[in-house]
């Protein structure tokens, strides 16, 4: 059992990591490490509140429900996210970080859960939007750059 939690929070700190690396290479706030250790970290709440209380709760009349902790780890990920927001010079900054922090841990709970086609293909979602969004600016911009001004 213990080398299926490796595997998991291996598999989470991996795909995780990937977000990160994009993030990293478009020099955003929150790059591979934040992202890596997000992902790593929501694997690891998640494997803890499937798992880690078993031998707590022998009795019937108690239920253990395992979907508390990875409540929490979403509503910390929103205040973390929160906190990388910025409304700067009638500008609002840090949304697509914000968002990739949250998808990240969503994809660590995942890897926790154990669901790893799941995780990796949400991984793959997630840099395709990513890149897909990036690749309509470029070509956008240079469409506007080829028209002469008037």
């Amino acid at each position: 059992m213990t080398i299926d939690f490796i595997l998991r929070i291996f598999v989470a700190a991996v795909l995780g990591g990937i977000i990160g690396l994009e993030r990293e290479y478009r020099a955003k706030e929150a790059g591979f490490r934040t992202h890596f250790l997000v992902a790593l970290g929501s694997a690891l709440f998640m494997i803890l509140s499937a798992y880690g209380f078993e031998g707590a709760l022998v009795s019937e009349e108690h239920r253990l429900d395992v979907s508390r902790i990875a409540a929490q780890v979403v509503s910390g990920i929103g205040f973390i996210g929160a906190g990388t927001i910025i409304f700067q010079k009638n500008a609002v900054r840090g949304l697509t970080t914000a968002a990739g922090l949250w998808v990240t841990a969503a994809i660590g709970l995942t890897c926790g859960a154990g669901m790893y086609i799941l995780a990796a293909a949400a991984t793959v979602l997630v840099l395709a939007g990513l890149e897909a969004f990036n690749l309509f600016l470029r070509r956008f911009d240079e469409k506007r750059k080829e028209k002469p001004e008037e």
